[in-house]
C-alpha cells in the first residue's frame, strides 16, 4: 500500500538509480505512480500515511506546476504551435488537449509568471510552497518597482515558512511604503483591470474580472438602482435582482441607440428559434392562422411524424406551444433568426435509396443543396412557420442568406449570416469571436469566387492572411458544415469536429 512516511524524501535534484533517461521514460514514471494511487485502496493504512500522502501530493502538484511551465516555455519560445497550424500556444493547448479556455490561460499565465519569478519556479520545483502560495508570492511582488521583485521574492518566499498570508501580506505593504516614490498616486488598478464573459450550456453565461474602483462604483449605482426589490411580492433573492438589474441595463442601452454599430448594422439581440420548435408551435395554432399559404397547406401534419420518436401522426389536439418568450412581441431590437441541423441517419438513408449506381457522397451533397433550397429563404417552409405562427416583430422579414454574385466587400447581412453559421473563427482548433474575425473567400474573387453563403467562411486574421495566403495552407467548407484544413504538402489533415490523435512522446 501506499506508505510515503516509511520513504524519507529524496532532495531536489538529488540523482536517482531509477532516474529516467528520456522524456518518455518520465512521463511513464509519473502516469504509473498516479495510476497506482488512483486504483489503490487506502481504507487499511494508518491514518498517518493518508496524511502524509495528501502532504506529498500537493507537493507533487507543485512540481507539476513548474515542470509544465518549463515545458510550454520551450514550446513557446520555439513557436512549435505553428506545425499544427495554430497562432498561439493558448489556442494550441485548448485544441490538442482539449482543456477550457480559462484552463489554457491559467497554463500560459503560469509560464510567463515563473519566467519573471525563478526564484518562484525554484521553490515549486523543490515543492516547499504550494502553488496556491506562489501564486500569491508574484501577485503581491508584481506590485513593486521591477528592480526589486527579485529580493522581494526571496523574502517572501523566505517568510513563507513560518508565516500565514495575512503576515506576508504585511510584509508587501511594508516593501511598499518604503519603495514608493513621493510622487506616486494610489494605485486605482487600471493596469490589471480585466472582464471575461464565457458561455456554457445554453446559451448561459458565466463572469469574472477584477473591476477599477471607478469601474465598481458606475456598477454598483446601476445594479442599486435597477435592481431594488419591486414590492412585497417581488420574491428574488439579492443575487437574483442584481443580475436581472445587469440584463435591464444593457436593454435600456442598446434600445437607446447609444451602442456602435457592429458590421455596419445597429446592435440587436437576436432570437434563435429551430425549425423543429416552429413546426410543433405552427400544430398548436388554430389552422385559420396560417391558411394563408396554398403551396404550404397542411404541412403540420407531414411534419410531425418527423418531430416524434415513433413516428406517429399528429393527435386531434395537440398541446399548443407559446408562440414566443413573455415580452419578446414589444422588443423592437429582438430580430429574428430560424436555424436547423441536418439529420444524418435520414440522408444515409435517402442516399442509400436514391444512390443505385451512383456516388454516394454526390448524392449526399446533392441532397443537402436542396434541402437547403426548400428550407431558406423568404418564400420557404421556415419563412412560413416564422410568419404563421410568431407575433411580430417576430414574424417580420428574414433577411437573405445567399447572394451570389462577386462583390467588393461583404454585404453586413451576409457577413452576419456567416457569423451565425461559424460562431467563431472556422479554422480546426481555433475559438476566436467574430469581432476577432474576416471572412474569407473559400475560392479566390480572382478566381470567379463568388459572394455567397457557401462560399464564404470566418477565419480569424491568423488563420486568414497568414496561414492561407502566406503559408499557403488550404481550408475546406464540407457539406455538413465541418471543415478541414490541410498544409502545403498535404502531410498533416485537420477537422473542425476533432483533435487530431494523441501521438507517443
Amino acid at each position: 500500500m501506499c506508505e510515503p512516511a516509511q520513504q524519507p524524501s529524496a532532495p531536489a535534484g538529488a540523482p536517482s538509480a531509477t532516474a529516467p533517461q528520456s522524456v518518455g521514460d518520465a512521463l511513464d514514471m509519473v502516469m504509473t505512480g498516479f495510476g497506482w494511487l488512483a486504483d489503490a485502496d487506502l481504507t487499511s493504512v494508518p491514518a498517518s500515511v493518508r496524511a502524509e500522502c495528501l502532504r506529498q501530493l500537493e507537493r507533487t502538484r507543485s512540481v507539476q506546476t513548474a515542470a509544465h511551465a518549463t515545458v510550454l516555455s520551450a514550446f513557446d519560445r520555439d513557436a512549435d504551435f505553428t506545425d499544427d497550424g495554430q497562432g498561439t500556444c493558448r489556442t494550441w493547448l485548448r485544441w490538442q488537449t482539449q482543456i477550457t479556455a480559462g484552463a489554457a490561460s491559467g497554463s500560459v499565465g503560469w509560464m510567463r509568471r515563473l519566467r519573471a519569478h525563478p526564484a518562484v519556479k525554484a521553490a515549486l520545483r523543490a515543492g516547499t510552497i504550494s502553488e496556491s502560495w506562489a501564486r500569491q508570492i508574484c501577485e503581491w511582488s508584481d506590485l513593486l518597482p521591477e528592480s526589486a521583485r527579485g529580493d522581494a521574492d526571496a523574502i517572501l518566499l523566505a517568510a513563507a515558512g513560518g508565516a500565514e498570508l495575512a503576515d506576508l501580506a504585511a510584509l508587501v505593504e511594508q516593501m511598499r511604503a518604503k519603495l514608493a516614490g513621493p510622487d506616486q498616486g494610489k494605485d486605482d488598478g487600471f493596469d490589471d483591470r480585466r472582464l471575461r464573459l464565457a458561455t456554457t450550456i445554453g446559451g448561459a453565461g458565466k463572469l469574472d474580472g477584477d473591476l477599477t474602483p471607478g469601474c465598481a462604483t458606475a456598477l454598483e449605482a446601476v445594479l442599486d438602482a435597477l435592481g431594488k426589490q419591486a414590492g412585497p411580492e417581488d420574491l428574488r433573492t439579492l443575487r437574483q435582482r442584481r443580475h436581472d438589474a445587469l440584463e435591464e441595463a444593457c436593454r435600456r442601452l442598446i434600445g437607446s441607440g447609444c451602442v456602435p454599430d457592429r458590421a455596419g448594422q445597429p446592435t440587436q439581440i437576436q432570437l434563435h428559434i429551430s425549425l423543429e420548435e416552429l413546426t410543433r408551435r405552427l400544430a398548436g395554432t388554430p389552422a385559420a392562422e396560417h391558411s394563408g399559404t396554398p403551396d404550404w397547406a397542411g404541412i403540420e401534419n407531414r411534419l410531425w411524424p418527423r418531430l416524434t420518436p415513433d413516428g406517429s401522426p399528429l393527435p386531434p389536439e395537440p398541446v399548443p406551444w407559446p408562440a414566443a418568450a413573455p415580452g419578446t412581441e414589444c422588443d423592437a431590437t429582438i430580430v429574428p433568426v430560424v436555424t436547423g441541423r441536418v439529420d444524418h441517419d435520414l440522408l444515409d438513408k435517402l442516399t442509400a435509396q436514391i444512390a443505385t449506381g451512383l456516388d454516394r457522397d454526390k448524392v449526399k451533397d446533392l441532397i443537402l443543396a436542396n434541402a437547403v433550397a426548400v428550407l431558406s429563404g423568404p418564400g420557404a417552409l421556415a419563412s412560413f412557420l416564422r410568419t404563421g405562427t410568431l407575433p411580430r416583430p417576430a414574424a417580420s422579414v428574414s433577411l437573405p442568406l445567399d447572394v451570389g454574385t462577386a462583390t467588393d466587400t461583404i454585404p453586413p447581412y451576409l457577413r452576419r449570416a456567416v457569423i451565425l453559421r461559424d460562431k467563431h473563427c472556422a479554422a480546426p482548433g481555433c475559438f476566436a469571436p467574430p469581432s476577432a474575425c474576416q471572412v474569407h473567400h473559400l475560392r479566390p474573387r480572382s478566381k470567379g469566387g463568388a459572394t455567397k453563403l457557401t462560399g464564404l467562411i470566418l477565419m480569424c486574421s491568423f488563420h486568414h492572411l497568414i496561414m492561407v495566403h502566406t503559408w499557403g495552407w488550404t481550408i475546406k467548407l464540407n457539406a455538413d458544415g465541418m471543415t478541414t484544413m490541410t498544409n502545403p504538402n498535404r502531410t498533416k489533415v485537420y477537422h473542425s469536429h476533432s483533435p487530431p490523435p494523441a501521438s507517443a512522446v
